[in-house]
């Protein structure tokens, strides 16, 4: 297997989140690859802006670098680690989506026969701009993981090494998001239905009153989670089946999936508003 020397990474697909963290690697002196072939103009520019390297393709992407990210929708992370695969990819993956434990297991074992290793990684927190509010948190194989640990060491991406095996890191990521993104669904509900019978405003004072802090508190940060719905929805999905593996119920889980996919689409619309999305939810399809 090939020795990661923090100087060649590969990045899929640098979207919003993924495009900040190859922007943490790429301050710290590490050459990023991406592949710009079939990706959006906001894409590239957000590639060329962060110093990114194009590769023509996955297969000099693959031979370039001795580490890949995939940062991408959870719906593709199966598909994209099977492309890696399929490349003759040997080095260190880090599968660094939002995906259950049997999911990443499930990587690693499609990636293994061609000579890659996978490190198991969580991302929590937004894109990372700002010290102290974005973690990768990390599981695996000891020597692997410790060479991603020092990659973003002293990054704004701060790396966090769970000790054991692939698919503790995508399980703490998952626990979380289950909470996180869940309370957005509950607090937009809880507008709707008060929207529908008058007192939102109520509401809103009341709420900022008992837990300002929160969703419900804040009900001017909720508008944001339509243009992220599309990816919070598959994610949620992987979250209630982490769930059913471990005998917890995933019903809550998936009916807030259900809510998310009312808001589809809205997909990457940042002039979207709470009011729109809350009739979206009261509209009874």
């Amino acid at each position: 297997m090939a020795v990661v020397d923090h100087l060649n990474a590969g990045i899929l697909h640098p979207g919003s989140m993924g495009s900040r963290v190859a922007a943490q690697l790429v301050e710290a002196g590490t050459t990023v690859w991406w592949l710009p072939g079939g990706r959006s103009a906001a894409t590239r520019k957000r590639a060329e802006g962060f110093g990114l390297r194009s590769a023509e393709s996955l297969e000099q992407l693959a031979s370039e670098c001795s580490m890949i990210l995939s940062v991408c929708p959870p719906a593709a992370a199966a598909d994209v680690a099977g492309q890696v695969a399929a490349a003759g990819f040997d080095g260190i993956y880090v599968e660094a989506n939002a995906v259950s434990p049997a999911t990443t297991l499930a990587i690693a074992a499609a990636l293994r026969p061609g000579g890659a290793t996978v490190v198991d990684g969580g991302i929590t927190g937004p894109p990372p701009r700002r010290p102290g509010t974005s973690r990768l948190y990390l599981s695996g194989d000891d020597a692997e993981v410790e060479q991603v640990r020092a990659a973003f060491d002293g990054t704004l991406l701060t790396p966090c090494v769970i000790k054991g095996p692939v698919g503790r890191a995508s399980a703490l990521k998952l626990a979380f998001a289950a909470y996180n993104k869940v309370s957005y669904v509950l607090a937009a509900h809880s507008y709707a239905l008060a929207d529908g019978y008058g007192v939102s405003a109520e509401l809103e004072e009341l709420a900022g009153h008992v837990v300002p802090r929160t969703p419900l508190g804040r009900p001017d940060r909720l508008a944001s989670a339509g243009p992220r719905a599309w990816r919070w929805e598959p994610e949620l999905r992987e979250i209630a089946q982490a769930g059913e593996a471990v005998g917890v119920p995933g019903a809550v889980v998936n009916a807030a999936a259900d809510v998310l996919l009312r808001w589809s689409a809205h997909k990457d619309d940042d002039q979207v508003t709470l009011a729109q999305l809350l009739a979206d939810l009261a509209d009874g399809s």
